[in-house]
């Protein structure tokens, strides 16, 4: 899906923005690529100051894109921004992002969550090592940026954490799926839930947001079966439009709460003014795409 100078006045996208995040900076993890990507591209077309954390510095043979395309994508978009190399499961890249962001841009003002790792197999099937990942990335990784970002976030007097994971559904159904991702997907809604309750005198505001729909990532392409998956998925920008109305306090105007919501793009959405997701589609009518997992 192709993004326009201005995605409120894109064809592809029927989301009318309200408010704006000029002059904002914005700090999020693996956002080179994919979703992550595309909400900074959102971000940008406002004027945005975007910080960037990957990992790809250098192009990868199966994904394309790395941390500096990225940048230069978001520039191109109207924003400012600062890419850097780094692993969110590393706790000095982790404060060397922040104190970059502190040091080029005066602060943060939003933090997002993007960074995930997924691997769906049964608990006799799953890796070790691919477990491990999982908690690294998704629960630790979270955990690590929101903790660290917390005294500018405080000092901004307006910033919020949002974290791309699921609503807390206890069916058994979703453990009983894949047990060590749900396991992980699930620690990073439990930080959004923890952060939101500690963080209420702060005046910070914590939210998650979820697709409630499949949605085309490289992440998926590159599973079995992943080109056919995603024939039946939505574009990315369903989510930076969603991304971009929580963030923005579209949710507040339509007398939302503040703070500890879990999300979805239809939900945001269509709280926005959004009506007609067909422009969202690859392609598949609506009643043929794939419901994402966790709802």
């Amino acid at each position: 899906m192709t993004l326009s100078n201005d995605a409120s006045d894109s064809p592809a996208s029927p989301y009318q923005a309200s408010g704006s995040l000029r002059g904002r900076t914005v700090l999020i993890s693996g956002g080179s690529r994919g979703i992550g990507l595309a909400i900074a591209v959102r971000a940008a077309q406002d004027g945005a100051n975007i910080v960037l954390m990957a990992k790809t510095g250098e192009p990868h043979p199966k994904l394309a894109g790395t941390v500096y395309t990225a940048a230069e994508e978001l520039v191109a978009a109207g924003g400012q921004a600062l890419p850097l190399v780094g692993d969110v499961r590393n706790d000095d890249d982790v404060a060397r992002a922040v104190s970059a962001a502190v040091d080029r841009f005066g602060g943060i003002d939003v933090v997002i969550n993007n960074a995930s790792a997924i691997d769906l197999s049964r608990t006799d099937a799953v890796d070790m090592k691919r477990y491990d990942l999982m908690q690294d990335i998704n629960v630790r990784g979270t955990f690590l940026l929101s903790k660290l970002a917390l005294p500018t976030l405080r000092a901004s007097g307006a910033g919020q954490i949002l974290t791309l994971s699921p609503p807390l559904n206890l069916d058994p159904h979703w453990a009983g799926k894949h047990l060590a991702y749900t396991m992980a997907k699930y620690g990073m809604s439990l930080t959004t839930l923890g952060l939101a309750e500690e963080l209420k005198a702060d005046g910070i505001r914590v939210n998650s947001l979820w697709p409630c729909t499949l949605i085309d990532t490289a992440a998926i392409r590159n599973m079995p079966h992943g080109d056919q998956m995603v024939q039946a998925a939505r574009g990315p920008q369903i989510m930076a439009d969603a991304a971009h109305a929580v963030l923005t306090g579209a949710n507040l105007a339509a007398g939302g709460a503040a703070s500890g919501n879990f999300y979805t793009d239809e939900e945001v959405l269509a709280a926005a003014g959004v009506s007609d997701f067909r422009p969202y589609s690859l392609g598949a009518t609506e009643d043929r795409l794939v419901a994402d997992i966790f709802l």
